[in-house]
């Protein structure tokens, strides 16, 4: 059977996100019809993002700072498509939780409760996947021309020169969830404006959050 090379090559290069996407579309062509249309994208997404953020976590567990260098080099093309293309699914996945949210209001309490899970699954797969993306681009900016660039695009406490994924994982969370960059510098042009995006997508996603919770609270309580 003839596979176009472009598969091939993202085969090879991205398999983990191949693979939870062809799982995400799969779920979603296997759900039943009664479901709406939005609810079988959340569903799809769900797998989809779940799975990516599962294949993703395991490998930032287990890699040394030589793999990751090595994976920055494999990736190097494709690094900043994969990010944005993040970014958009969970911008447009908040969208779509708005939808469902509107609609919850309109169904029996059983159902209510099935939205709202579904809803709050959603939500928090979105907020988990945003700054774990951001987390490996970090760490390919980092690596993919090597530890030796004067200035580092990063530089950690105690100057660390070979930082893991979990050490990028704990700039990318703090912009997350605090806005700041707590005591890693950013010593890069290129690294401060990701870091700006990555501020501005965080801060907008936290206030949606609030203001979802408190719809939902209300919703509950009416």
């Amino acid at each position: 059977m003839y596979i176009p090379s472009s598969i091939k090559h993202y085969w090879q290069v991205r398999p983990r996100l191949l693979l939870s996407v062809g799982a995400g579309i799969l779920c979603y062509l296997l759900l039943p019809a009664q479901l709406s249309e939005l609810q079988r994208l959340m569903i799809g997404w769900n797998v989809l993002a779940w799975l990516y953020l599962l294949f993703l976590w395991r490998l930032m567990l287990v890699s040394t700072p030589q793999h990751i260098r090595q994976i920055a080099r494999l990736q190097d093309e494709s690094a900043s498509m994969v990010l944005a293309l993040v970014s958009i699914g969970c911008l447009v996945s908040i969208l779509s939780i708005m939808f469902e949210l509107g609609t919850a209001k309109q169904v029996s309490d059983s159902l209510k409760t099935l939205h709202l899970t579904l809803t709050g699954a959603t939500l928090v797969v979105s907020w988990l996947l945003l700054p774990t993306a951001f987390t490996m681009h970090y760490a390919h900016q980092f690596y993919r021309k090597g530890a030796q660039q004067d200035p580092l695009p990063l530089v950690f406490p105690g100057n660390l020169a070979e930082p893991t994924y979990l050490d990028f994982a704990y700039f990318s969370f703090t912009i997350a969830v605090a806005s700041q960059t707590a005591d890693v510098a950013v010593g890069a042009a290129e690294v401060r404006k990701i870091t700006l995006l990555q501020s501005v997508i965080s801060f907008v996603f936290n206030m949606v959050i609030l203001g979802l919770s408190i719809n939902v609270g209300a919703g509950l309580l009416s």
